[in-house]
């Protein structure tokens, strides 16, 4: 040990950090532009203060153990950062496996897919897959309503064309994974400018629960 002070200052702010980049309720790399080892720092309104907050002070935390370390200087820092990346999920999953109720225990892989047909004039097909994990004691039933990303191009609507046959209500078991089909045939005579056809993948949506409500 080269420096104890060093070490005790690393060790807390790594654990700022964990705190900072815990993934609670919301994903927060929904439609970021720019991001920075678990930190989003910039999305479609701008730069996100928390994420710029959280990388500096995980620099300085970095900088401070290869200060305080007397050797093992890059053995310990590719595990603090493999560490880094992984101990937020799995925190959470901890988290929503024994004190998360409601839409708060529902997790998502990420990798749901859409796919849109054209079928007449103003008529879409759509079929929306994904799977859903209830981590919680309890059955849970909510209302999701899908969400376009803020990328897509000149504002299109696509993925929240889905929700013109809403809404949605999914009831999932108690510890239960649940893939979800939905096939609907969307009337989009009111909807302005929507897509033809097409597809998508690792889609987004929102659980709502009354007032509460979740994006994943």
């Amino acid at each position: 040990m080269k420096s104890r002070a060093a070490l005790i200052s690393s060790f807390v702010l790594l654990c700022i950090c964990m705190i900072l980049s815990f993934p609670f309720l919301n994903n927060r790399m929904v439609d970021t532009r720019a991001t920075f080892m678990s930190f989003p720092i910039r999305n479609q309104d701008g730069y996100i203060t928390i994420g710029i907050i959280g990388s500096i002070l995980f620099v300085i935390a970095i900088i401070l153990l290869v200060i305080g370390l007397k050797k093992y200087h890059v053995r310990i820092v590719f595990i603090v950062l493999i560490l880094n990346a992984m101990l937020p999920n799995q925190l959470m999953t901890l988290y929503q496996e024994t004190f998360a109720k409601g839409i708060s225990a529902i997790s998502y892989d990420g990798e749901g897919h859409c796919t849109f047909e054209n079928v007449s004039k103003n008529r879409l097909i759509g079929e929306c897959n994904f799977v859903l994990q209830n981590h919680s004691n309890d059955e849970v039933t909510f209302e999701i309503e899908f969400l376009d990303p803020y990328f897509i191009e000149d504002d299109a609507r696509m993925e929240s064309l889905m929700n013109v046959a809403g809404p949605h209500t999914i009831t999932i078991e108690a510890n239960r994974k649940k893939t979800i089909n939905m096939k609907e045939l969307l009337n989009v005579t009111d909807v302005p400018n929507h897509i033809e056809s097409g597809s998508s993948s690792n889609i987004h949506f929102k659980l709502i629960d009354r007032n509460a409500y979740r994006i994943l």
